[in-house]
């Protein structure tokens, strides 16, 4: 017969791995969240800077540039610290063996199952934009696939003015700026998001208004 105290402690075990999963799995979900919001700012800092760096230069420079420039860095700080750290072993006549031993020794292998969970995620967000391309595309609602049209005839204006690398930096200033401005000024922005929302729910009602009956769209969806 199992000892109770034995049970006790197993479930209180198995309560405290699952509550350390649930754990990690919510910091990993908010991790990129505390990084806009610059939760940490040495580490928001750090990638924000990498990542404008990076766009900048690939900006200047050809993809296959930068990646070899980045690779051969990386390269020459491990070949110049495996160096160093022989020479000093040879000094010292110590036997600390190869510095990046710890490293080496580390899994770098991806699971099985955390590959195919990965791409169970990415099937589904394709597969609902396909469907929602081709709802919008073989007009199940002339609104919005009207609202489609005009952001497609605007991002002509931007891809006249810009290009994509311009706009990925772009984006990635935003990304690192407006969330902790909306931050410090959420009532008055949002005050304004609701009055714009107002304005354009009340056009597009009106436009549906003129619409013929068969292209008007359903109230129940």
């Amino acid at each position: 017969m199992a000892d109770p105290m034995n049970q006790s402690s197993q479930i209180s075990s198995s309560h405290g791995l699952n509550d350390g999963h649930s754990a990690s799995s919510k910091d990993s979900k908010f991790s990129v969240i505390d990084l806009v919001h610059w939760r940490d700012p040495k580490k928001s800092g750090v990638v924000f800077g990498v990542s404008l760096l990076l766009l900048l230069s690939l900006a200047a420079f050809s993809v296959i540039s930068v990646v070899s420039y980045l690779l051969l860095a990386l390269l020459c700080v491990t070949i110049s610290f495996r160096i160093y750290k022989s020479v000093i072993q040879a000094v010292q006549k110590s036997n600390e063996g190869h510095p990046f031993k710890a490293l080496m020794e580390k899994d770098v292998t991806v699971p099985p199952e955390t590959f195919r969970k990965h791409v169970d995620l990415c099937l589904t967000h394709v597969n609902r934009v396909l469907k929602q391309m081709s709802r919008l595309f073989l007009v199940e609602d002339l609104v919005d696939s009207l609202k489609l049209a005009v952001v497609m005839w605007l991002l002509t204006y931007v891809g006249a003015v810009f290009n994509g690398i311009t706009i990925l930096i772009l984006a990635d200033i935003l990304l690192f700026s407006v969330p902790p401005i909306y931050e410090k000024n959420k009532t008055q922005i949002d005050h304004y998001i609701d009055i714009a929302r107002t304005q354009v729910n009340t056009t597009i009602a009106k436009l549906q208004e003129k619409l013929p009956g068969s292209l008007k769209r359903c109230k129940a969806e």
